[in-house]
């Protein structure tokens, strides 16, 4: 009787033929149900990324008079990803067409939530308005959606900004039961255990998001929350080391900076941790002061002042 088991899968688009991902498995026989996760896994990391990238093109091909709900939608979270504050202010427009154009399109809540917590890093609303404006729209999206589970880390995502823990976990678990390889529900999972106490397994959540979905537009922040995991942790020379790895793949994003001058603080690598405070405040003054000058509702107390004992010991003096 065999003992093993080989196994080869491919998947082609089938409008062009082009080859997309390919792989083969030899395993022992015992471990079927093993391998069965692993291709899964597999096919997920390499399609999710090819899919979501054909339908955004498909949407930008299309006149802007001739767009649907679907299609709106679809290039608001083109823009959306860009990062920026005109391209936010372009995906909520295409957003709110999606809404206009069917009530009952979750989508098109979903993506309006997601410009609401990225108007956060422009600093273009208030803070408590915008929070209560995104769980508003997350939970549209999550009655509209049926449960969706997009939808759930949304709305887990909009929980957690308002410190909620509790349910911002809850959404993150709903998420996963319906969607185990969701990146995005893995993430909110990830986020909400590091800024609640539990740092470690938060570590373990992120890197499973970012394995799933290492080309995410959102990846600076996920470099970002390694780092300041392992802050909270009190690893000091991993924090650096992640936070300078999240400044060497996104320079221009500022919050590393903030991570890795409060870790260099902590060991007392005074002179470059002034110079990378000196980066954190003089390239995101705003953000800066939103984070240090005052405590965010999703950060515990006791890690705020960690921070600021951090900081304080590279040379800020607020």
């Amino acid at each position: 009787m065999c003992s093993k088991a080989a196994c080869a899968n491919q998947l082609v688009e089938a409008e062009t033929g082009k080859h997309v991902w390919g792989e083969h498995y030899d395993r022992e026989l015992a471990d079927i149900f093993a391998l069965q996760d692993e291709i899964t896994e597999a096919v997920t990391i390499a399609i999710a990324p090819a899919i979501a990238d054909a339908e955004q093109h498909r949407a930008l091909r299309r006149p802007p008079g001739r767009l649907d709900a679907w299609t709106a939608y679809q290039r608001g979270l083109w823009h959306v990803s860009k990062r920026t504050a005109e391209d936010n202010a372009l995906a909520e427009k295409f957003f709110q067409q999606a809404v206009d154009l069917d009530r009952n399109f979750a989508g098109g809540y979903g993506g309006l939530a997601i410009v609401e917590d990225q108007a956060l890093e422009f600093r273009r609303r208030d803070l408590f308005d915008t929070l209560s404006s995104s769980e508003a729209l997350a939970r549209r999206a999550v009655a509209l959606g049926g449960g969706d589970a997009e939808a759930r880390s949304l709305l887990s995502a909009a929980l957690w900004r308002r410190g909620d823990y509790e349910g911002a976990l809850a959404e993150a678990e709903r998420a996963l039961a319906t969607t185990p390889n969701l990146a995005a529900a893995h993430h909110m999972l990830a986020a909400t255990l590091i800024f609640s106490g539990r740092p470690k397994e938060g570590i373990a959540a992120l890197e499973r998001a970012i394995r799933l979905d290492p080309r995410e537009p959102r990846a600076e922040y996920r470099l970002n929350e390694m780092a300041l995991g392992l802050y909270f942790c009190r690893d000091y020379p991993a924090a650096v080391e992640a936070a300078k790895q999240a400044i060497r793949s996104y320079p221009d994003f500022a919050h590393p900076y903030r991570w890795l001058a409060a870790a260099l603080g902590q060991l007392g690598r005074i002179d470059e941790a002034k110079e990378a405070l000196d980066k954190a405040i003089a390239s995101a003054p705003a953000a800066f002061d939103m984070y240090v000058r005052g405590r965010v509702p999703w950060m515990r107390v006791e890690d705020y002042f960690h921070m600021l004992e951090g900081l304080r010991k590279a040379g800020w003096e607020g």
